[in-house]
């Protein structure tokens, strides 16, 4: 056999191997953390009224606090539902993201429950998304991305806001642009 042939042979076995590989780590199952310890607080409760757009105003504040002030990698939108857009780099090509997720308080956390995930004109996987996403980007410890449960989970408990306080979700209606948070400020020490 001409020695052409037989580079030609090997270098198409090598790329449908590197491709093969790719997609089974891809679309693998992954392991997931378990969640953490709920912080408790104690002290007292001041409830909180917001909108949807404040509360987005107040996530992204934080969200970019707690990601050393970088550039966010995943931009949120929060109206009838919560959206998370993003990009991801396949073969050098930006392919843009969006997830939609419902909102569920969860002993004062949030869990976001993805309904519906856009890749481009991709049809990927909602876990193969979220691992990638877990992947690809270094989120605060209060932030866990479960794919395999296609959700993230919000510890809301584990961000310390002014003085020691913390914050708890108790009901999230974006349908009818309600959201009460309570705000647990720490009684003094006497």
């Amino acid at each position: 056999m001409n020695k052409w042939k037989v580079a030609f042979f090997i270098l198409a076995g090598t790329i449908l191997f590197a491709i093969a590989a790719l997609l089974y780590l891809a679309t693998s199952p992954v392991q997931q953390e378990p969640l953490q310890q709920q912080v408790e607080a104690e002290g007292n409760v001041l409830t909180v009224q917001t909108t949807a757009q404040e509360f987005e105003a107040i996530a992204k504040q934080y969200l970019g606090a707690a990601m050393n002030k970088t550039p966010l990698p995943v931009e949120i939108e929060v109206e009838d539902k919560i959206y998370l857009y993003s990009e991801l780099t396949i073969f050098s090509i930006d392919v843009p993201i969006k997830m939609d997720f419902d909102p569920i308080v969860d002993n004062g956390n949030i869990r976001l429950k993805q309904t519906a995930v856009h890749v481009g004109k991709l049809n990927i996987q909602p876990q193969t998304v979220l691992k990638l996403m877990n992947d690809a980007i270094d989120f605060p410890n209060w932030i866990t991305v479960r794919p395999n449960d296609e959700e993230i989970f919000v510890d809301l408990s584990r961000i310390n806001i002014a003085s020691g306080s913390r914050v708890r979700a108790k009901e999230i209606d974006l349908a009818n642009d309600n959201i009460l948070l309570e705000i647990i400020v720490p009684a003094d020490a006497k």
